[in-house]
C-alpha cells in the first residue's frame, strides 16, 4: 500500500493520528472508535514514509491477545518488522538478552503464581494462611510492587488512597508480609511478574551502556490503553525513553477498570501537561455499535466523576456512525434462575435467526454468577465457552491436535487446498464433519478442533489474497504465533465472561446480566472512586455490544424468594417506566426539566427541533444530541457557546455542527 492508500482508508481524526508521526501525540479514544485501526495505520505510513524504520518501533499493549491483533494488522499493511508485545513479554526480551552481560549466567527462573510464595510468608510473619486469605493478600502484594510501594512506605500509602487492607489486618502486619515474601523469593531462587519490569528498569538507569543499546534500538513508542499503566509500567517507559519525545499513547479515561491493580488514569490525563506542545487528538466517531447502543452509553457515563470530589475533564461523547439497529432490550426477571434462563432463551432465538453463537456474549460482574448461565444454557442446548477458564492452547485436545498438524506440515501435499488438508489431518485427533448432539466434554473437544479447522480457511483465505497458496506449515506458524500471545481462535459457542474479562472485545450481542444493587456496584465498592469505577465497569460492558443489547437483573435471588433486590444506581434515570427515568435534581445536577415549568418549554423545543434535524438528516434523534443532554440543556440554558461547552455531553464536535442552533432555539425559548 502506497503512503496515500493508507490514509484514504481513515476517517478525519484517524487520519489526523496516523500523520502526527513527530511526538508527543495523545489519542483519546473512546470505545469502538478504531483506535486499534489509527495506530497500527500511523505505524505504517511511519515506515512508508521514511520517518520510521520498522526494526525502531515498540508497541506495547496490556494484553498478549491486544499485542497478536496488533501484529496481525501491522504484517497485513505491510509493517512485519514492528516489535508488538506486552510490557512484560518485552521487557523478559531484554531482561533475558542482558541479563548474562550485566549479572552473569541465566536469569531466575520466574514463579507462575505468587500463592505459594505469598502463603510461606504469611506462616512466617504470622498471618492466617487460608486460601482467599492467601489469594487477597498476594493482589495486595502486586499492587504494592505496581504501585512502587516498598515495604516501609505501605502503612502511609495505603492511608493516603485510602485503600482498605484486606483481610482486616494491620497495615504494618501486611507490610511484614511483603519484605518476608521478598525473602523467600530470595531463598527459591526465583523473580515474580512485577520484578521483570522493576529490574529492567534498574539496568536501564543504572548501566548507560545498556540504556544505550536499548535507545539505539528503540527510538519511537506507542502505549495502547494508556489509561491502564501502573507507575511501575510508567517507570520503565521512561527508562526506554531516555528523556525524548518519540512517544504515542491512546486511551480513553471512561475504560479505567483495574485501577485495584494499580491501574491510574494519571499519566493519560495529564499527558499534556507533562508533555508541553504534545498533539492532542480525540476519537469519538463510534463505528462499533448502533446509535441505540451510543446513546445509552453516553447516558451511562455521562454522570462520571460526580462526588468523587475530583476535578475530571467531562468524558468523550460517542458518535454512533452506524444505521439504525434494534432497541435496547430491558428485563427484570423473579430470580436469578428465571434471569439465567430468560437469557438462554432469548440466545437461542438470536442463533435460530442467524447470528452466530460465537457473537453472543453473556457477561456478568463476578465469576461466582457463571455457573446457572452455564447451566441454562447447556439446558436450551447452546454451545457456550466460558472466557477465563482454560487457556485454549493448555488444552490437551489442543495440543494433541498441533502435533498431528506439525507431523503433517513435513509431508502434506503441496497439490490439496490448506483447508481440505488440515482437516484430514485433524481427523486424527478426532475431529468430524458434524458436531456430536450430546453436551459436556465431548462437544467442548470438537469446538476447539473446529476452531482450527476454521482458522486454516482463514490462513488460506489470506495466502490467496497474497497471491500464493496456503500450506499446512503456514498454519503451524500461525498457531505457533497465536500460542506465544494466547490469541487463541475463535470457537462456536456463547460467550460467558466478567465484565473485567470482557475489556477489549466485542459482540454482535449482548447480555449484561444481575445489573442490581450489591452486585453492580458491588458491595465491596465503599468509597466513592470505587463506585465510579463500577460505573465504568458498566460502560465498558455497553460498549461491548454491536447491535443487540439487553440489560437485566433479578428481583429476588431464588425462587420463591422476597423480591428485595432493586436495579442498579447507574440505572436510576434509564430504567424504561422507572419513576426516575428521567434526569433527576440533587447531586449537585441543575434541576430535571420536569421540575422547572420553564425548563419544560425549553425542552419540548429543543426535543422538535432536535427531532426535525433528525429527520432532515436521515438518522435517529440521537445521533444529533442524546436526550440526557436536551434535559441538562433545558435546566441550565447556556447563553454562550463557552457556556455550551460546560454541559456533559456537548463535545468539540457537537458544538461544531450544531453549537450555534442549539444556542438560537434556547435563545428563542427564554424569550418566548
Amino acid at each position: 500500500m502506497s503512503p496515500d492508500d493508507l490514509l484514504a482508508a481513515l476517517d478525519p481524526e484517524q487520519r489526523a493520528v496516523a500523520t502526527a508521526l513527530r511526538g508527543p501525540v495523545c489519542v483519546l479514544a473512546g470505545a469502538g472508535t478504531g483506535k486499534t485501526r489509527a495506530i497500527t495505520h500511523r505505524i505504517a505510513y511511519g515506515i512508508r514514509t521514511g520517518v520510521f524504520r520498522a526494526d525502531h518501533v515498540l508497541a506495547v499493549t496490556f494484553t498478549a491477545r491486544a499485542a497478536g491483533e496488533m501484529r496481525t494488522r501491522l504484517r497485513e499493511l505491510g509493517a512485519a518488522g514492528v516489535q508488538a508485545r506486552t510490557f512484560h513479554a518485552a521487557a523478559l526480551r531484554q531482561l533475558t538478552y542482558f541479563w548474562p552481560k550485566v549479572v552473569g549466567g541465566a536469569p531466575p527462573r520466574i514463579a507462575e503464581a505468587k500463592a505459594q510464595l505469598v502463603a510461606e510468608a504469611a506462616r512466617r510473619v504470622g498471618l492466617p494462611a487460608d486460601r482467599t486469605g492467601v489469594r487477597d493478600l498476594a493482589a495486595e502484594v502486586e499492587w504494592a510492587k505496581v504501585s512502587l510501594v516498598v515495604p516501609d512506605e505501605y502503612a502511609v500509602a495505603v492511608a493516603a488512597v485510602d485503600r482498605v487492607v484486606p483481610g482486616g489486618h494491620d497495615a504494618a502486619a501486611v507490610a511484614r508480609l511483603m519484605t518476608a515474601y521478598e525473602q523467600v523469593k530470595d531463598e527459591r531462587g526465583v523473580i515474580d511478574f512485577e520484578d521483570v519490569l522493576l529490574l529492567l528498569a534498574a539496568m536501564l538507569a543504572e548501566r548507560p551502556d545498556v540504556g544505550r543499546e536499548v535507545r539505539g534500538q528503540y527510538r519511537h513508542f506507542v502505549v495502547d490503553e494508556y489509561q491502564d499503566v501502573s507507575p511501575l509500567q510508567q517507570y520503565l517507559l521512561d527508562q526506554w525513553l531516555g528523556g525524548r519525545e518519540e512517544l504515542c499513547v491512546v486511551g480513553d479515561p471512561s475504560q479505567t477498570i483495574y485501577s485495584f491493580a494499580g491501574a491510574t488514569p494519571h499519566h493519560l490525563l495529564t499527558f499534556a501537561r507533562t508533555h508541553p506542545g504534545a498533539q492532542v487528538v480525540r476519537l469519538v466517531r463510534d463505528y462499533r455499535s448502533t446509535p441505540q447502543v451510543v446513546e445509552l452509553a453516553n447516558r451511562v457515563i455521562a454522570h462520571a466523576g460526580r462526588g468523587t470530589g475530583a476535578s475530571t475533564p467531562a468524558p468523550l461523547e460517542l458518535r454512533a456512525q452506524r444505521p439504525d439497529g434494534p432497541a435496547v432490550r430491558w428485563a427484570a426477571y423473579a430470580d436469578d434462575e428465571a434471569e439465567a434462563a430468560g437469557i438462554a432463551a432469548a440466545a437461542a432465538r438470536l442463533v435460530a435467526d442467524g447470528v452466530p453463537a460465537s457473537q453472543i456474549a453473556v457477561l456478568y460482574r463476578t465469576n461466582a454468577q457463571a455457573e446457572a448461565f452455564e447451566e441454562a444454557l447447556g439446558t436450551a442446548g447452546v454451545a457456550y465457552q466460558v472466557r477465563g477458564g482454560e487457556r485454549f492452547f493448555s488444552r490437551r485436545d489442543v495440543r494433541e491436535a498441533l502435533v498431528f498438524l506439525r507431523g503433517g506440515a513435513r509431508a502434506a501435499d503441496p497439490q490439496v487446498a490448506l483447508g481440505e488438508a488440515a482437516r484430514d489431518l485433524l481427523r486424527n485427533a478426532g475431529w468430524t464433519e458434524q458436531a456430536p448432539t450430546t453436551r459436556g466434554a465431548a462437544r467442548d473437544r470438537w469446538e476447539a478442533l473446529d476452531a482450527l479447522a476454521r482458522l486454516a480457511d482463514e490462513v488460506e483465505a489470506r495466502a490467496t489474497s497474497e497471491g500464493r497458496r496456503g500450506s499446512v506449515a503456514d498454519l503451524v506458524a500461525e498457531l505457533d504465533e497465536r500460542a506465544a500471545a494466547q490469541h487463541a481462535p475463535t470457537v462456536e459457542g456463547v460467550t460467558l465472561a466478567s465484565l473485567h474479562a470482557a475489556k477489549g472485545l466485542e459482540w454482535d450481542a449482548v447480555f449484561l446480566a444481575g445489573l442490581s444493587e450489591g452486585l453492580l456496584p458491588t458491595s465491596l465498592a465503599e468509597t466513592p472512586e470505587a463506585i465510579e469505577e463500577e460505573r465504568r465497569l458498566l460502560y465498558v460492558g455497553v460498549t461491548r455490544a454491536r447491535e443487540h443489547l439487553q440489560l437485566s437483573y433479578a428481583r429476588s435471588r431464588l425462587p420463591g424468594g422476597r423480591a428485595s433486590r432493586r436495579p442498579s444506581r447507574f440505572l436510576d434515570a434509564l430504567w424504561p417506566g422507572s419513576s426516575a427515568a428521567r434526569p433527576r435534581a440533587g447531586a449537585g445536577g441543575p434541576p430535571a426539566a420536569d421540575e422547572d415549568p420553564r425548563a419544560s418549554a425549553v425542552l419540548a423545543a429543543l426535543t422538535r427541533w432536535r427531532d426535525e434535524r433528525a429527520r432532515e438528516l436521515g438518522v435517529s434523534p440521537g445521533r444529533v444530541l442524546a436526550t440526557h443532554a436536551l434535559h441538562t440543556l433545558a435546566a441550565r440554558r447556556p447563553a454562550s457557546r463557552e457556556e455550551l461547552a460546560l454541559v456533559p455531553g456537548i463535545g468539540a464536535q457537537t458544538l461544531a455542527t450544531v453549537g450555534d442552533d442549539v444556542l438560537a432555539v434556547l435563545a428563542r425559548s427564554v424569550r418566548a
